[in-house]
């Protein structure tokens, strides 16, 4: 639309509407004249072609992208703060705040008389992060702490991306009043929630089965699980409206299930490497491959782990020369999970 709005077009169409017996030379008066106002119009046309950018869409970003998506009830995901389990050496009380560098953690609840939940006072995955000692902030004297399981995890906010395939999403299937897509949609939002998928009559009419997984994409933790259950249908009132689940729907919420894979495979090292050299970089390729995999999860029918990319992931290593013969749980070939299934590894062992 104003692709052929450049300076040098607009500076040259200025110079056409002058007569021909005026000089219009470069460093003539009206040369010199034109030439600022053109370089002006020029970037007033390219601020131009990138504000209609932001009125669709497919092209907007930030701030434009929310105000469009939200004109159809698609409200961006906030950041969220993550909820951790702390061990102490002795009580403490509620209120209390513990930390290291970056990320502080206040006690908000106790479990057990040294046991404690704390959420993280920065919002963000950075609160899923760390695990181990902490420091106490407000000076409690002979008691220490240890960060340990994470509860329910904390979320950065939504990415442009996410939030422009969840838009598009909405128009293409429309969430309405408790069917599917209702579910996903609604479910999917709440903190610590990162998948989700639908069992619609599963114990006969008007049950529903949401099975989750968290937003680390690892099983759920039983606090989690509690958290959305009671969001969607509460259980002292299942059935009868009091959360997201329309009136009629009784709804059970349940988290993936883990299935362990161990590896073994024919591994040739280069000379000069022994498998303690490369066990933690191997560990961490397959890691990361499960991690991929259950990223996946909420959007497909099973996750199937596969012995070549598995191959292909550990031959990348250095160090490493060769792989072959590779076993998943004593079985040389590939593993169907089940559709509420995630992988998680076990032990990797040089054959």
């Amino acid at each position: 639309m104003f692709e052929n709005m450049t300076f040098e077009n607009i500076l040259n169409d200025m110079l056409e509407r002058i007569p021909n017996d005026i000089d219009k030379r470069p460093g003539s008066v009206i040369y010199d004249a034109l030439a600022p106002a053109a370089y002006k119009l020029a970037e007033a046309y390219f601020l131009l072609r990138n504000y209609v950018d932001l009125f669709f869409a497919d092209t907007a970003v930030g701030e434009y992208l929310s105000r469009r998506t939200a004109e159809l009830g698609v409200m961006r995901h906030q950041a969220t703060k993550a909820i951790r389990k702390i061990v102490t050496t002795g009580p403490v009380d509620i209120g209390t705040r513990w930390g290291l560098e970056d990320t502080t953690y206040v006690i908000n609840e106790k479990i057990s008389d040294t046991e404690y939940k704390a959420e993280c006072e920065q919002p963000g995955t950075i609160g899923n992060v760390y695990s181990g000692p902490l420091y106490n902030i407000d000076n409690i004297s002979g008691i220490t702490a240890e960060l340990t399981d994470v509860l329910i995890p904390g979320e950065d906010e939504e990415s442009d991306e996410s939030l422009r395939q969840r838009y598009f999403s909405t128009l293409v299937s429309q969430a309405f009043g408790g069917n599917i897509a209702d579910y996903k949609e609604k479910v999917s939002a709440l903190p610590g929630v990162g998948g989700v998928k639908v069992e619609p009559v599963w114990n006969g009419g008007g049950t529903v089965k949401l099975i989750i997984i968290d937003s680390e994409y690892n099983k759920p933790s039983d606090m989690l699980i509690n958290e959305i259950q009671t969001a969607v249908d509460p259980v002292q009132n299942q059935g009868k409206g009091y959360g997201i689940a329309p009136i009629g729907h009784v709804v059970t919420v349940v988290g993936v299930e883990e299935v362990t894979i161990d590896i073994e495979s024919e591994i040739t090292l280069q000379t000069g490497y022994t498998w303690d050299d490369v066990k933690p970089a191997v560990e961490a390729a397959i890691n990361g491959y499960f991690a991929e995999l259950r990223s996946q999860w909420a959007d497909s029918e099973t996750l199937v782990v596969r012995i070549s990319q598995i191959e292909v992931r550990v031959l990348a290593i250095n160090g490493i020369v060769d792989i072959q013969n590779t076993k998943l749980n004593g079985q040389q070939q590939n593993i169907e999970l089940g559709p509420y299934e995630i992988p998680v590894l076990g032990e990797v062992v040089p054959a």
